[in-house]
């Protein structure tokens, strides 16, 4: 099967997938920016899971509370 056939045939579900997708993407970018969690961020510039990873940030990793630095006595 021809991968344009395929694509053609498929348009809605891909246009439902990309918006899907970029919704929970901005999402999650914005609580990652909001809490100053650079390395959650570049992972949801880089990484494309089609939400997936982006929904458990949102509803998991950013509800657990921050652990506090310490500081190391000299």
């Amino acid at each position: 099967m021809d991968l344009n056939l395929i694509v053609q045939n498929n348009i809605w579900w891909l246009i439902l997938l990309f918006i899907w997708s970029t919704a929970w993407k901005a999402w999650a970018l914005w609580i990652a920016a909001k809490k100053d969690q650079k390395v959650w961020f570049l992972i949801f510039i880089i990484v494309n899971t089609a939400g997936i990873l982006e929904i458990f940030y949102i509803f998991y990793f950013s509800k657990q509370p921050k652990l506090p630095a310490t500081k190391h006595k000299d």
